[in-house]
Formats: structure tokens, C-alpha cells, sequence
């Protein structure tokens, strides 16, 4: 019996040594464990989506690396993000023991097609790298001090691969710079400063500055960002993908003339979502702050908006975090872009303000649903709320300019004024399959 006890409190002390956002196991790449278990006991009775804190870890694991995040991770939100990252999307200093080292040079593009962990210094112009690496090869691209200013093709250009990870060494600052019109690779519109076709992580402890004429960073993919320091200045989408974004930590400025984070496919309007559980984000954006075919769900991080349009998506859900949103069209808009999902705009936790322009603006506007069920909610505007299906107050507490309210005024008189009053009504988000499941999938 002594024996077996000591078996279990070693068990328990190995699993309680690393923390992340999400978690996923396979052969090749154990995932973190959370400190904590979501448990069914979390889930509170207003439906708030069941979180669990990760705490900062810089605890290091066999090659010396550490993981570090400060997230929250969500089980039953409208995203199950559970399984969304994997150790090695959040470990921030790469593996370097057998890493090749490269340099940039004038007018010659870097080749990898292999996987492996290559590390990358130098400045130069109108110079490339390339991944061109096999189905099912993971590249890990370290940035220590790169600087590339190119005229018309990405710095960072990914062909073909299973996964790329682009790394910012500790302490470095790194430069990619586009200044003139892409050209396109064949039938390939090559549109970013780092472009990838495959699934893209950013991570590091360094910085990367990023501008373009164009997109700043774009995966036809999935999209993660885990760490480090990330400037983006664009005169299209600063942060965009077809399949989905997820942001878990670092530290994040965009100044974009159309959307700050961008999530579409223009073939299948059943994906294409955004999803926050970590992070500071600062988007300052000429079109939409966050804008996401299916879903936008935020579980923490701090974010900062000012936009013509804070927050879009079909189902946009808030379940903590601190939210703030300057616009001058709709604060916060669920609208009708996928047909997986019913629209909703759903606020169970977190800190979110929202300040609105003078004139026909809604801060929290939703074409179908919308759900306040907790939270602080503190509202600037004309006209606070305006939905087309049921609006319900059933928790938290919500101050339009300045006056606690306990009721869901509408500014549309089609859509039920009055039927918003604390707890007058019993209806809830409506079904909600096919969409998202958090299941990025692989490593």
C-alpha cells in the first residue's frame, strides 16, 4: 500500500509541472497538462462556459525549453478549445541542440525542405524563405535578428509542410518588410510578408515587426500565435486565415487599413473562426477589429479595439477577459455569415466596455440573439442594444451611460422590446453544430 501512495504522489507531482492554454497528446508531441481540471462542478448555473485557469509556468521540460502562458482554458464554450494548442505551440525557445544555422543574403532565397529546427540571422533585400518540406514535415524557423525588406514577394513564403513554427529568438528584433505590389507565385495570389498554405505558429520571446502593402500574416490554414512581440502595420488584413486563429499569449499591435484579425473561407462558410484566451491585443483597424465567419469567442487577455466595427461573427462569445471597443458602426455584431450556427451574441464573463460614435451606431448589436448572463458590461452609446431574436439580462452587470440597467432596451422595434426584462424570458442560444469543435488537429 506505501508503495502504491508513492506511485500516485509522483504521478500527481509530474502532472501538475506544466500548464498551456489547451491540451493534445500523440506520438510525437506530448501536450501540457493543465494545474487544473475542468470540472462539470464549474460550469456555473447561467450557462457561463466552464474555464480553468493555467497559471505562468516557466518551468523547463527535457530540452530545456520553457512553456509559458497565461490563459484560460474553456472545455464548453461555443469553441471547445480543451485540446486547441500543444506543448510545442506553447514552448517559446526552440530545441537547437541539432538545429542548422542559415543567414539571409541579398537577392537569394533560403531553401528548407526538410523538417527541423533551423535558426536564421542576417539583413538583406529582396530575399526569401522558402519551406517546400514534405506532407507530413514540421519546420521550425527561429528568427535571431533577421532583417528582410523585399519589393513584391513574402519574406517568409510556405510552400508546402505539415506544420511551421516561426520563432523569435530571445532578445532578438526581427524585420520583414514588403513595400511594393506582390507579385503572385503561378496561381498562388502570395499576399503577406509571411505567407504560409499550411498551418502556422508564432511564438518566441523576441519581436517581429511586419509591414506590408498588403496582408501582414496569412495561413490558408490554421493560425497560432503563443508568445512573443508582434507589430504588424498593413494596408489589408494585419492577422488572417481560412480555417481559424487562435491567440494564446504575447503581446500584439496592429495599425491595418481594413481588419485587424481575419478568419474566412470563401469556399465554406462552416469554418472560419477566431478564438482568445490569452494575450494583450492592441488593433487599431480602418474596417473590423475581429471579424470571423462562424465564431469569435474570447476567454481572457486583454483587448483593445478601435475600429469602424469592433467584434463580428456569427456567434460572438465573451466568457472573460478584459474587452474594450471603440467603433463608429457596431460595437459588437453577431451576424448572419455561416449556417452552422445560429446568430448570437453571447457575454457570460470578463470585463467588457464598449464606447460608441454619434450617430446610427449600435454597441451591441445582433441580427438573431442576444444573451448577457454575466460579466460587467459598461456601455457608451445612442443606442446600447439592438436585436432581431430574443434579448435576455439574466446576469452580471451592465451600465449604459453611466446607469445600471436591469433590462434590454432594442432599438428595433421588430425585435421584442421589452422582452429583455431579468429573467422574463427562458430562451437559449440556439443549436449550434458543425461549427468549430477547437480540433486544429495534428501538432
Amino acid at each position: 500500500m506505501k508503495r502504491f501512495i508513492v506511485l500516485l504522489l509522483a504521478g500527481i507531482m509530474a502532472a501538475s509541472t506544466l500548464a498551456a492554454c489547451g491540451t493534445t497528446s500523440n506520438t510525437n508531441e506530448t501536450a501540457a497538462a493543465s494545474q487544473s481540471t475542468v470540472t462539470e462542478q464549474a460550469a456555473q448555473s447561467n450557462n457561463k462556459a466552464s474555464t480553468t485557469e493555467a497559471q505562468t509556468t516557466d518551468s523547463s521540460n527535457k530540452n530545456g525549453q520553457q512553456t509559458i502562458t497565461t490563459a484560460n482554458v474553456t472545455s464548453n464554450g461555443v469553441i471547445n478549445a480543451s485540446d486547441m494548442f500543444t506543448e510545442r505551440d506553447l514552448t517559446q525557445t526552440a530545441d537547437t541542440s541539432e538545429a542548422q544555422s542559415l543567414t539571409v543574403s541579398d537577392n537569394n532565397d533560403l531553401s528548407i525542405t526538410s523538417a527541423g529546427v533551423y535558426v536564421i540571422s542576417g539583413s538583406a533585400s529582396n530575399a526569401r524563405i522558402i519551406v517546400d518540406a514534405g506532407d507530413d514535415d514540421k519546420v521550425q524557423i527561429v528568427l535571431d535578428n533577421v532583417t528582410i525588406d523585399n519589393s513584391s514577394t513574402p519574406a517568409i513564403y510556405v510552400k508546402n509542410a505539415d506544420k511551421v513554427f516561426v520563432t523569435t529568438a530571445s532578445g532578438s528584433t526581427n524585420s520583414l518588410t514588403v513595400s511594393g505590389s506582390f507579385t503572385a507565385d503561378g496561381d498562388t495570389n502570395t499576399d503577406a510578408a509571411i505567407f504560409s498554405k499550411d498551418d502556422l505558429v508564432l511564438n518566441g520571446q523576441g519581436t517581429l515587426n511586419i509591414s506590408s502593402t498588403d496582408n501582414g500574416v496569412t495561413s490558408k490554414d490554421d493560425l497560432k500565435i503563443t508568445g512573443g512581440t508582434i507589430n504588424i502595420t498593413c494596408t489589408s488584413d494585419a492577422i488572417e486565415a481560412n480555417e481559424s486563429i487562435a491567440i494564446a499569449d504575447g503581446n500584439i499591435t496592429i495599425k491595418s487599413s481594413k481588419d485587424g484579425l481575419h478568419a474566412e473561407n470563401s469556399d465554406d462558410n462552416s469554418t472560419g473562426f477566431i478564438y482568445i484566451c490569452g494575450g494583450t491585443l492592441n488593433i487599431t483597424a480602418g474596417s473590423d477589429g475581429i471579424q470571423a465567419t462562424t465564431a469569435a469567442q474570447i476567454d481572457g487577455g486583454t483587448i483593445s479595439v478601435s475600429a469602424g466595427e469592433g467584434i463580428e461573427a456569427t456567434y460572438v462569445q465573451i466568457n472573460g477577459g478584459n474587452v474594450t471597443v471603440n467603433a463608429t458602426d457596431d460595437g459588437i455584431n453577431g451576424s448572419n455569415k455561416s449556417s452552422a450556427y445560429s446568430v448570437t451574441v453571447e457575454i457570460t464573463g470578463g470585463d467588457v466596455t464598449v464606447n460608441m460614435g454619434q450617430g446610427d451606431t449600435d454597441a451591441i448589436d445582433s441580427n438573431g440573439n442576444l444573451y448577457i448572463k454575466g460579466g460587467n458590461v459598461n456601455i457608451t452609446a445612442q443606442s446600447p442594444f439592438d436585436y432581431d431574436g430574443q434579448g435576455q439580462l439574466s446576469g452580471g452587470t451592465v451600465t449604459v451611460n453611466g446607469t445600471q440597467v436591469t433590462e434590454l432596451t432594442n432599438q428595433m422595434m421588430g425585435g421584442g422590446m421589452g422582452g429583455g426584462m431579468r429573467g422574463g424570458m427562458g430562451g437559449q442560444p440556439g443549436a449550434m453544430q458543425g461549427g468549430p469543435n477547437g480540433g486544429m488537429g495534428g501538432f
